[in-house]
Protein backbone atom coordinates (compact mmCIF):
# COMPACT_ATOMS: atom_id res chain seq x y z
CA UNK A 1 0.00 0.00 0.00
CA UNK A 2 1.19 3.20 -0.87
CA UNK A 3 2.42 6.16 1.64
CA UNK A 4 -0.39 8.05 3.57
CA UNK A 5 -0.67 11.74 2.01
CA UNK A 6 -1.04 13.11 5.19
CA UNK A 7 -0.80 11.20 8.26
CA UNK A 8 -2.16 12.43 12.25
CA UNK A 9 0.02 10.68 14.94
CA UNK A 10 -1.28 11.14 18.60
CA UNK A 11 -2.12 14.63 17.94
CA UNK A 12 -3.06 15.84 21.67
CA UNK A 13 -4.44 19.66 21.57
CA UNK A 14 -4.97 21.46 25.65
CA UNK A 15 -6.62 24.40 26.23
CA UNK A 16 -6.00 25.09 29.98
CA UNK A 17 -7.31 22.04 31.45
CA UNK A 18 -9.69 21.06 28.94
CA UNK A 19 -8.31 18.40 26.69
CA UNK A 20 -9.83 18.69 23.75
CA UNK A 21 -7.83 16.16 21.67
CA UNK A 22 -6.02 12.92 23.06
CA UNK A 23 -3.94 10.82 21.46
CA UNK A 24 -5.99 11.16 17.86
CA UNK A 25 -4.88 9.13 15.12
CA UNK A 26 -5.71 8.78 11.24
CA UNK A 27 -4.02 8.92 8.04
CA UNK A 28 -5.52 10.02 4.24
CA UNK A 29 -4.44 7.95 1.41
CA UNK A 30 -4.36 9.78 -2.06
CA UNK A 31 -7.33 10.12 -4.02
CA UNK A 32 -9.65 9.52 -1.37
CA UNK A 33 -13.05 10.84 -0.05
CA UNK A 34 -12.49 10.27 3.97
CA UNK A 35 -15.53 11.11 6.12
CA UNK A 36 -14.68 12.47 10.03
CA UNK A 37 -17.72 11.71 12.30
CA UNK A 38 -18.33 12.89 15.41
CA UNK A 39 -21.18 14.65 17.90
CA UNK A 40 -20.42 18.46 18.28
CA UNK A 41 -17.70 18.50 21.07
CA UNK A 42 -16.05 15.53 20.09
CA UNK A 43 -12.89 17.15 18.48
CA UNK A 44 -13.60 17.57 15.03
CA UNK A 45 -13.40 21.45 14.82
CA UNK A 46 -10.03 21.38 16.96
CA UNK A 47 -8.66 18.42 14.73
CA UNK A 48 -9.11 20.39 11.01
CA UNK A 49 -7.44 23.58 12.98
CA UNK A 50 -4.55 21.52 13.84
CA UNK A 51 -4.06 19.92 10.65
CA UNK A 52 -4.38 23.68 8.82
CA UNK A 53 -2.02 25.34 10.87
CA UNK A 54 -4.45 27.44 13.23
CA UNK A 55 -3.39 25.56 15.96
CA UNK A 56 -0.01 25.95 14.73
CA UNK A 57 3.08 23.19 15.31
CA UNK A 58 4.41 23.64 18.95
CA UNK A 59 0.76 24.35 20.90
CA UNK A 60 0.17 20.57 20.30
CA UNK A 61 1.63 17.48 21.26
CA UNK A 62 1.95 14.27 18.69
CA UNK A 63 2.78 15.30 14.93
CA UNK A 64 1.89 15.48 11.49
CA UNK A 65 3.37 13.71 8.34
CA UNK A 66 2.76 14.27 4.81
CA UNK A 67 4.02 11.64 2.56
CA UNK A 68 5.75 9.80 5.15
CA UNK A 69 7.53 13.07 6.08
CA UNK A 70 7.76 14.99 9.07
CA UNK A 71 5.65 18.89 8.86
CA UNK A 72 5.10 21.23 11.03
CA UNK A 73 2.93 24.11 10.29
CA UNK A 74 3.57 27.61 11.92
CA UNK A 75 0.24 28.96 10.08
CA UNK A 76 -2.61 28.23 7.60
CA UNK A 77 -0.28 30.13 4.52
CA UNK A 78 2.42 27.13 5.57
CA UNK A 79 -0.57 24.20 5.38
CA UNK A 80 -1.43 25.78 1.73
CA UNK A 81 1.82 25.56 0.78
CA UNK A 82 1.70 22.29 1.21
CA UNK A 83 -1.41 21.80 -0.68
CA UNK A 84 -3.71 21.66 1.88
CA UNK A 85 -6.75 23.65 2.20
CA UNK A 86 -10.17 23.78 4.37
CA UNK A 87 -13.58 25.02 3.24
CA UNK A 88 -15.17 25.74 6.44
CA UNK A 89 -19.25 26.49 7.14
CA UNK A 90 -19.31 29.86 7.38
CA UNK A 91 -17.54 30.91 3.81
CA UNK A 92 -14.36 33.63 3.99
CA UNK A 93 -15.86 35.36 0.79
CA UNK A 94 -16.08 39.10 0.19
CA UNK A 95 -19.59 39.67 -1.06
CA UNK A 96 -18.77 43.54 -2.91
CA UNK A 97 -15.70 41.66 -5.21
CA UNK A 98 -17.10 39.31 -8.10
CA UNK A 99 -16.57 35.57 -8.49
CA UNK A 100 -13.38 35.92 -10.06
CA UNK A 101 -11.66 38.25 -7.82
CA UNK A 102 -12.87 36.33 -5.29
CA UNK A 103 -11.48 33.06 -6.73
CA UNK A 104 -8.01 34.83 -7.48
CA UNK A 105 -7.99 36.85 -4.07
CA UNK A 106 -4.38 37.38 -2.88
CA UNK A 107 -2.82 35.57 -5.68
CA UNK A 108 -4.03 37.48 -8.46
CA UNK A 109 -1.65 37.37 -11.53
CA UNK A 110 0.42 40.08 -12.48
CA UNK A 111 1.41 42.25 -15.69
CA UNK A 112 3.96 44.97 -15.12
CA UNK A 113 3.38 45.43 -12.09
CA UNK A 114 -0.37 45.61 -12.16
CA UNK A 115 -3.13 42.99 -12.00
CA UNK A 116 -3.97 41.63 -14.68
CA UNK A 117 -7.73 41.72 -14.56
CA UNK A 118 -8.72 40.25 -18.06
CA UNK A 119 -6.44 36.98 -17.27
CA UNK A 120 -8.69 37.20 -13.67
CA UNK A 121 -11.80 36.52 -15.63
CA UNK A 122 -10.54 34.28 -17.86
CA UNK A 123 -9.05 31.99 -15.54
CA UNK A 124 -12.13 31.91 -13.72
CA UNK A 125 -14.25 31.21 -15.93
CA UNK A 126 -12.03 28.04 -17.05
CA UNK A 127 -11.74 26.74 -13.63
CA UNK A 128 -15.95 27.19 -13.19
CA UNK A 129 -16.73 25.34 -16.71
CA UNK A 130 -14.13 22.47 -15.79
CA UNK A 131 -16.64 21.35 -12.79
CA UNK A 132 -19.65 22.49 -15.28
CA UNK A 133 -20.91 25.78 -12.90
CA UNK A 134 -23.24 27.87 -14.69
CA UNK A 135 -21.80 30.92 -12.52
CA UNK A 136 -21.05 34.13 -14.30
CA UNK A 137 -17.19 35.33 -13.01
CA UNK A 138 -17.96 38.75 -13.54
CA UNK A 139 -21.00 38.62 -11.12
CA UNK A 140 -20.76 40.13 -7.20
CA UNK A 141 -20.47 37.16 -4.77
CA UNK A 142 -23.28 39.25 -2.56
CA UNK A 143 -25.74 38.78 -5.39
CA UNK A 144 -25.71 34.95 -5.08
CA UNK A 145 -27.17 31.98 -3.36
CA UNK A 146 -25.29 30.69 -0.20
CA UNK A 147 -25.37 27.24 -1.90
CA UNK A 148 -23.41 29.04 -5.10
CA UNK A 149 -21.24 30.62 -2.82
CA UNK A 150 -19.98 27.56 -1.19
CA UNK A 151 -19.29 26.14 -4.79
CA UNK A 152 -17.49 28.89 -5.42
CA UNK A 153 -15.07 28.54 -1.91
CA UNK A 154 -14.65 25.33 -3.37
CA UNK A 155 -13.20 26.77 -6.72
CA UNK A 156 -11.17 29.14 -5.12
CA UNK A 157 -9.47 26.45 -2.90
CA UNK A 158 -8.81 24.44 -6.21
CA UNK A 159 -7.46 27.30 -8.11
CA UNK A 160 -4.49 26.84 -5.72
CA UNK A 161 -3.76 23.68 -6.81
CA UNK A 162 -4.52 22.00 -3.72
CA UNK A 163 -4.23 18.49 -3.44
CA UNK A 164 -5.99 17.95 -0.05
CA UNK A 165 -9.22 19.84 0.05
CA UNK A 166 -10.71 19.88 3.95
CA UNK A 167 -14.53 20.18 3.61
CA UNK A 168 -16.74 21.51 7.17
CA UNK A 169 -20.35 20.47 6.94
CA UNK A 170 -20.12 22.04 2.82
CA UNK A 171 -23.97 20.90 2.48
CA UNK A 172 -25.41 22.56 5.57
CA UNK A 173 -26.93 25.61 3.50
CA UNK A 174 -27.23 24.03 0.11
CA UNK A 175 -30.32 22.62 -1.33
CA UNK A 176 -31.28 19.34 -2.46
CA UNK A 177 -29.92 20.28 -6.15
CA UNK A 178 -26.69 21.87 -4.83
CA UNK A 179 -25.86 18.90 -3.16
CA UNK A 180 -25.89 17.02 -6.09
CA UNK A 181 -23.29 19.15 -8.07
CA UNK A 182 -21.15 19.27 -4.77
CA UNK A 183 -21.34 14.95 -4.85
CA UNK A 184 -20.23 15.13 -8.66
CA UNK A 185 -17.44 17.84 -8.22
CA UNK A 186 -15.71 15.72 -4.91
CA UNK A 187 -16.21 12.05 -7.30
CA UNK A 188 -14.29 14.30 -9.91
CA UNK A 189 -11.89 15.31 -7.73
CA UNK A 190 -11.15 12.43 -6.31
CA UNK A 191 -10.76 10.66 -9.87
CA UNK A 192 -7.93 13.29 -10.17
CA UNK A 193 -6.12 11.77 -7.14
CA UNK A 194 -7.02 15.12 -4.92
CA UNK A 195 -7.90 13.86 -1.35
CA UNK A 196 -11.01 15.19 0.29
CA UNK A 197 -11.79 15.13 4.18
CA UNK A 198 -15.50 15.24 3.97
CA UNK A 199 -17.30 16.56 7.65
CA UNK A 200 -21.08 16.22 7.83
CA UNK A 201 -23.43 15.21 10.42
CA UNK A 202 -25.97 14.08 7.04
CA UNK A 203 -24.90 10.59 7.74
CA UNK A 204 -26.65 9.54 4.23
CA UNK A 205 -24.15 11.87 2.07
CA UNK A 206 -21.23 10.25 4.13
CA UNK A 207 -22.53 7.04 3.03
CA UNK A 208 -22.84 8.15 -0.03
CA UNK A 209 -19.71 9.86 -0.64
CA UNK A 210 -17.14 8.73 1.27
CA UNK A 211 -14.39 5.93 1.09
CA UNK A 212 -13.98 5.14 4.86
CA UNK A 213 -14.70 6.57 8.03
CA UNK A 214 -13.45 7.90 11.29
CA UNK A 215 -15.40 8.15 14.48
CA UNK A 216 -14.31 10.84 17.05
CA UNK A 217 -16.12 10.88 20.58
CA UNK A 218 -14.88 12.70 23.37
CA UNK A 219 -11.43 14.15 21.55
CA UNK A 220 -10.68 10.21 20.95
CA UNK A 221 -10.20 8.61 18.01
CA UNK A 222 -12.67 5.72 17.82
CA UNK A 223 -12.25 3.78 14.92
CA UNK A 224 -11.70 4.17 11.26
CA UNK A 225 -13.67 1.86 9.02
CA UNK A 226 -14.25 1.49 5.29
CA UNK A 227 -17.60 2.83 4.33
CA UNK A 228 -18.95 -0.36 2.21
CA UNK A 229 -21.11 -1.97 4.23
CA UNK A 230 -21.48 0.72 7.13
CA UNK A 231 -25.02 2.20 8.20
CA UNK A 232 -26.49 4.75 9.52
CA UNK A 233 -26.55 3.17 12.82
CA UNK A 234 -23.30 1.77 12.70
CA UNK A 235 -21.66 4.93 12.93
CA UNK A 236 -24.32 6.80 15.00
CA UNK A 237 -23.40 3.85 17.87
CA UNK A 238 -19.85 4.82 17.62
CA UNK A 239 -20.24 8.11 17.91
CA UNK A 240 -22.48 8.52 20.85
CA UNK A 241 -21.18 5.16 22.67
CA UNK A 242 -25.06 3.68 22.95
CA UNK A 243 -27.93 3.06 20.48
CA UNK A 244 -30.34 5.61 19.62
CA UNK A 245 -32.96 3.22 18.45
CA UNK A 246 -35.36 6.08 17.53
CA UNK A 247 -34.22 9.07 15.60
CA UNK A 248 -37.57 10.92 15.83
CA UNK A 249 -38.74 10.20 19.18
CA UNK A 250 -42.23 12.36 18.78
CA UNK A 251 -44.28 11.63 22.06
CA UNK A 252 -47.95 13.46 20.55
CA UNK A 253 -50.46 14.84 23.04
CA UNK A 254 -53.74 15.68 22.57
CA UNK A 255 -54.15 19.20 21.22
CA UNK A 256 -55.61 22.06 23.20
CA UNK A 257 -57.22 25.30 22.36
CA UNK A 258 -55.72 27.35 19.65
CA UNK A 259 -52.66 29.67 20.66
CA UNK A 260 -51.54 31.25 17.63
CA UNK A 261 -53.85 31.46 14.19
CA UNK A 262 -53.09 33.28 11.23
CA UNK A 263 -56.03 33.89 8.42
CA UNK A 264 -55.07 35.14 5.29
CA UNK A 265 -51.72 37.08 6.02
CA UNK A 266 -49.68 39.23 3.37
CA UNK A 267 -47.04 40.38 4.11
CA UNK A 268 -44.39 42.94 1.87
CA UNK A 269 -40.51 42.81 2.28
CA UNK A 270 -38.85 46.07 3.18
CA UNK A 271 -37.02 48.25 1.06
CA UNK A 272 -38.39 47.06 -2.38
CA UNK A 273 -41.84 46.05 -1.36
CA UNK A 274 -41.77 43.06 -2.81
CA UNK A 275 -44.73 40.44 -1.68
CA UNK A 276 -43.22 37.80 0.16
CA UNK A 277 -46.17 36.01 1.84
CA UNK A 278 -49.71 36.09 0.72
CA UNK A 279 -52.89 34.46 1.67
CA UNK A 280 -51.19 32.09 4.22
CA UNK A 281 -53.56 30.82 6.86
CA UNK A 282 -53.18 28.19 9.42
CA UNK A 283 -53.19 27.74 13.30
CA UNK A 284 -51.47 26.10 16.14
CA UNK A 285 -52.88 24.46 19.34
CA UNK A 286 -51.59 24.30 22.89
CA UNK A 287 -49.46 20.87 22.96
CA UNK A 288 -48.95 20.24 19.41
CA UNK A 289 -45.92 20.27 17.01
CA UNK A 290 -46.70 22.46 13.75
CA UNK A 291 -44.11 21.83 10.88
CA UNK A 292 -43.58 24.15 8.34
CA UNK A 293 -41.56 23.00 5.37
CA UNK A 294 -40.80 24.27 1.73
CA UNK A 295 -38.46 24.86 -0.97
CA UNK A 296 -35.55 27.45 -0.64
CA UNK A 297 -37.18 30.72 -1.08
CA UNK A 298 -40.68 30.00 0.17
CA UNK A 299 -41.16 32.32 2.75
CA UNK A 300 -40.97 29.93 5.81
CA UNK A 301 -38.27 31.96 7.47
CA UNK A 302 -39.62 35.44 6.52
CA UNK A 303 -43.00 33.86 7.83
CA UNK A 304 -41.66 33.39 11.46
CA UNK A 305 -39.78 36.25 11.47
CA UNK A 306 -42.96 38.39 10.67
CA UNK A 307 -44.86 37.00 12.98
CA UNK A 308 -42.26 37.75 15.76
CA UNK A 309 -42.35 41.02 14.86
CA UNK A 310 -38.87 41.77 13.08
CA UNK A 311 -39.42 41.30 9.20
CA UNK A 312 -41.56 43.09 7.02
CA UNK A 313 -45.36 45.19 6.53
CA UNK A 314 -48.69 43.35 7.00
CA UNK A 315 -50.81 44.53 4.14
CA UNK A 316 -53.47 42.04 4.93
CA UNK A 317 -54.89 39.59 7.02
CA UNK A 318 -55.33 39.05 10.57
CA UNK A 319 -52.92 37.56 13.37
CA UNK A 320 -53.89 36.07 16.64
CA UNK A 321 -51.59 35.39 19.93
CA UNK A 322 -54.34 33.22 22.04
CA UNK A 323 -57.57 35.14 21.03
CA UNK A 324 -55.94 38.79 20.77
CA UNK A 325 -54.54 40.45 17.63
CA UNK A 326 -50.88 40.26 17.08
CA UNK A 327 -48.62 42.77 16.05
CA UNK A 328 -46.18 43.43 18.70
CA UNK A 329 -42.56 43.73 18.02
CA UNK A 330 -40.19 41.13 19.31
CA UNK A 331 -40.04 42.22 22.73
CA UNK A 332 -43.55 42.94 23.66
CA UNK A 333 -44.10 39.11 21.52
CA UNK A 334 -41.89 38.09 24.11
CA UNK A 335 -43.68 39.42 26.94
CA UNK A 336 -47.05 37.90 25.76
CA UNK A 337 -45.63 34.65 25.33
CA UNK A 338 -44.12 34.39 21.56
CA UNK A 339 -40.67 33.77 21.56
CA UNK A 340 -38.22 32.73 18.02
CA UNK A 341 -34.84 30.57 17.93
CA UNK A 342 -33.44 31.69 14.69
CA UNK A 343 -31.66 29.70 12.17
CA UNK A 344 -28.51 31.82 12.09
CA UNK A 345 -27.88 31.26 16.33
CA UNK A 346 -24.63 33.43 15.44
CA UNK A 347 -25.91 36.11 14.10
CA UNK A 348 -29.32 36.94 15.80
CA UNK A 349 -29.20 34.23 18.82
CA UNK A 350 -25.82 34.67 20.53
CA UNK A 351 -23.57 37.26 21.44
CA UNK A 352 -20.07 35.49 20.80
CA UNK A 353 -17.82 37.14 22.81
CA UNK A 354 -19.47 36.96 26.47
CA UNK A 355 -20.23 34.04 28.42
CA UNK A 356 -23.29 31.49 28.38
CA UNK A 357 -24.89 32.79 31.76
CA UNK A 358 -25.02 36.01 30.32
CA UNK A 359 -26.10 35.43 26.75
CA UNK A 360 -29.16 33.17 28.67
CA UNK A 361 -30.20 35.94 30.18
CA UNK A 362 -30.40 38.35 27.30
CA UNK A 363 -34.55 37.95 26.57
CA UNK A 364 -35.67 37.47 30.31
CA UNK A 365 -34.04 39.81 32.24
CA UNK A 366 -37.07 41.75 33.89
CA UNK A 367 -37.94 38.45 35.39
CA UNK A 368 -34.88 38.76 37.87
CA UNK A 369 -34.74 43.08 38.07
CA UNK A 370 -35.17 44.07 41.94
CA UNK A 371 -37.37 46.78 43.29
CA UNK A 372 -34.56 49.14 42.69
CA UNK A 373 -33.95 48.41 39.33
CA UNK A 374 -31.15 46.38 39.36
CA UNK A 375 -30.62 42.70 38.37
CA UNK A 376 -30.40 40.35 41.42
CA UNK A 377 -27.59 37.97 40.30
CA UNK A 378 -27.69 35.43 43.07
CA UNK A 379 -31.44 34.79 41.41
CA UNK A 380 -30.50 35.44 38.01
CA UNK A 381 -27.55 33.12 38.52
CA UNK A 382 -29.70 30.38 40.27
CA UNK A 383 -32.30 29.91 37.38
CA UNK A 384 -29.17 30.36 34.63
CA UNK A 385 -27.45 27.16 36.30
CA UNK A 386 -30.96 25.47 36.64
CA UNK A 387 -31.05 25.57 32.64
CA UNK A 388 -27.94 25.14 32.07
CA UNK A 389 -28.16 21.12 34.30
CA UNK A 390 -31.06 20.83 32.75
CA UNK A 391 -30.45 20.59 29.05
CA UNK A 392 -26.66 19.39 29.39
CA UNK A 393 -24.22 22.03 28.24
CA UNK A 394 -21.18 20.61 27.42
CA UNK A 395 -18.98 23.19 29.47
CA UNK A 396 -17.01 23.76 32.24
CA UNK A 397 -19.76 26.38 33.63
CA UNK A 398 -21.75 29.66 33.18
CA UNK A 399 -18.71 31.80 32.81
CA UNK A 400 -17.45 29.66 29.85
CA UNK A 401 -17.51 32.57 26.46
CA UNK A 402 -20.16 30.76 24.04
CA UNK A 403 -17.66 31.48 21.01
CA UNK A 404 -15.34 28.66 21.88
CA UNK A 405 -18.10 25.97 22.64
CA UNK A 406 -19.20 23.37 19.52
CA UNK A 407 -22.47 24.33 17.18
CA UNK A 408 -24.56 21.64 19.49
CA UNK A 409 -23.70 23.27 22.81
CA UNK A 410 -24.30 27.13 21.15
CA UNK A 411 -27.48 25.30 20.06
CA UNK A 412 -28.53 24.63 23.64
CA UNK A 413 -27.59 28.16 25.33
CA UNK A 414 -30.26 29.95 22.58
CA UNK A 415 -32.71 27.40 23.15
CA UNK A 416 -31.93 28.07 26.76
CA UNK A 417 -32.68 31.67 26.44
CA UNK A 418 -35.53 31.18 24.64
CA UNK A 419 -37.18 28.92 27.37
CA UNK A 420 -36.28 31.44 30.32
CA UNK A 421 -38.93 33.70 28.61
CA UNK A 422 -41.53 31.02 29.75
CA UNK A 423 -43.08 30.92 26.10
CA UNK A 424 -46.68 29.62 25.84
CA UNK A 425 -45.81 30.03 21.60
CA UNK A 426 -42.26 28.67 20.36
CA UNK A 427 -40.71 29.26 16.95
CA UNK A 428 -38.03 26.85 16.17
CA UNK A 429 -36.29 27.98 12.45
CA UNK A 430 -33.66 25.18 11.43
CA UNK A 431 -33.17 24.47 15.22
CA UNK A 432 -30.97 21.10 14.12
CA UNK A 433 -29.47 22.39 11.08
CA UNK A 434 -25.45 22.08 11.48
CA UNK A 435 -25.83 19.55 15.21
CA UNK A 436 -24.88 15.81 15.60
CA UNK A 437 -27.54 13.04 15.73
CA UNK A 438 -26.92 12.80 19.48
CA UNK A 439 -27.48 16.86 19.84
CA UNK A 440 -30.69 16.15 17.53
CA UNK A 441 -32.57 13.82 19.78
CA UNK A 442 -32.30 16.23 22.88
CA UNK A 443 -33.99 18.33 20.89
CA UNK A 444 -36.32 16.76 19.98
CA UNK A 445 -36.96 15.11 23.50
CA UNK A 446 -37.09 19.32 24.37
CA UNK A 447 -39.79 19.59 22.25
CA UNK A 448 -41.52 16.72 23.59
CA UNK A 449 -41.19 18.41 27.19
CA UNK A 450 -42.61 21.14 25.82
CA UNK A 451 -46.22 20.12 24.54
CA UNK A 452 -46.44 17.87 27.25
CA UNK A 453 -46.70 21.04 29.57
CA UNK A 454 -49.01 22.43 26.95
CA UNK A 455 -46.86 24.72 24.95
CA UNK A 456 -46.96 25.04 21.16
CA UNK A 457 -44.05 24.76 19.20
CA UNK A 458 -44.05 25.90 15.50
CA UNK A 459 -40.84 23.56 13.77
CA UNK A 460 -39.18 25.05 10.62
CA UNK A 461 -37.14 22.14 8.81
CA UNK A 462 -36.09 21.65 5.28
CA UNK A 463 -35.41 17.88 6.04
CA UNK A 464 -38.15 16.09 5.22
CA UNK A 465 -37.71 13.76 7.51
CA UNK A 466 -37.17 15.70 10.51
CA UNK A 467 -40.70 17.55 9.49
CA UNK A 468 -42.82 13.65 9.33
CA UNK A 469 -40.90 12.40 12.10
CA UNK A 470 -41.33 15.14 14.10
CA UNK A 471 -44.52 17.37 13.83
CA UNK A 472 -48.45 16.45 14.31
CA UNK A 473 -49.48 18.64 11.32
CA UNK A 474 -47.31 19.97 8.56
CA UNK A 475 -47.95 23.19 6.63
CA UNK A 476 -45.88 23.12 3.27
CA UNK A 477 -45.13 26.65 1.86
CA UNK A 478 -45.20 27.22 -1.90
CA UNK A 479 -43.62 30.97 -3.30
CA UNK A 480 -45.40 32.60 -0.28
CA UNK A 481 -48.56 30.99 0.07
CA UNK A 482 -49.63 27.54 2.25
CA UNK A 483 -49.39 24.46 -0.58
CA UNK A 484 -51.03 22.47 1.80
CA UNK A 485 -51.85 21.04 5.17
CA UNK A 486 -51.56 17.58 6.27
CA UNK A 487 -52.07 15.47 8.95
CA UNK A 488 -48.90 13.04 11.07
CA UNK A 489 -51.21 9.92 9.19
CA UNK A 490 -51.49 12.02 5.57
CA UNK A 491 -48.00 13.03 5.05
CA UNK A 492 -46.02 11.28 3.03
CA UNK A 493 -42.84 12.61 1.15
CA UNK A 494 -44.62 12.81 -1.94
CA UNK A 495 -47.92 14.57 -1.41
CA UNK A 496 -45.37 16.83 0.87
CA UNK A 497 -43.07 18.08 -2.37
CA UNK A 498 -45.97 17.91 -4.18
CA UNK A 499 -47.49 20.67 -2.17
CA UNK A 500 -44.00 22.21 -1.53
CA UNK A 501 -43.55 22.34 -5.73
CA UNK A 502 -47.55 24.12 -5.83
CA UNK A 503 -48.89 21.01 -7.68
CA UNK A 504 -52.57 20.74 -7.17
CA UNK A 505 -54.64 18.09 -5.34
CA UNK A 506 -55.60 16.27 -8.66
CA UNK A 507 -51.95 16.90 -9.85
CA UNK A 508 -50.66 14.96 -6.91
CA UNK A 509 -52.82 11.88 -7.52
CA UNK A 510 -52.05 11.78 -11.22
Amino acid sequence: MSTPILQAEKITKRFGAVTALRDVTFDLRAGEIHALCGENGAGKSTLIKTLSGIHPAGSYDGRLLMEGKPVAFKSTKDAEAHGLAVIYQELAMVPEMSVAENIFLGQEPMKRGLVDWLTVVERAKQLLQRFKLDIDPEARVGELGVGQQQLVEIVKALSKRSRLLILDEPTAALSDTEVGILLDILRGLRADGVTCVYISHRLEEVLAISDRVTVLRDGQTIETLETAGLTQADIIRRMVGREITELFPRRATAPGEPMLTVKGLAVRRPGDGKQVLHDVTFDVRSGEVLGIGGLMGAGRTELLMHLFGAFGKRTAGSVTLRGTPLADPPHRAIERGLVLVSEDRKRYGLILDRDIGFNMSLSSLRAVVGPAGLIREDAEVKRNQAMFKSLRVKAPDLDTVVGGLSGGNQQKVVLGKALLTQPKVIFLDEPTRGIDVGAKVEVYELVNQLTAAGQAVVLVSSELPELMGMSDRIAMLHEGTVGGIFTRAEATAEKLMAAALGHTSDERVA
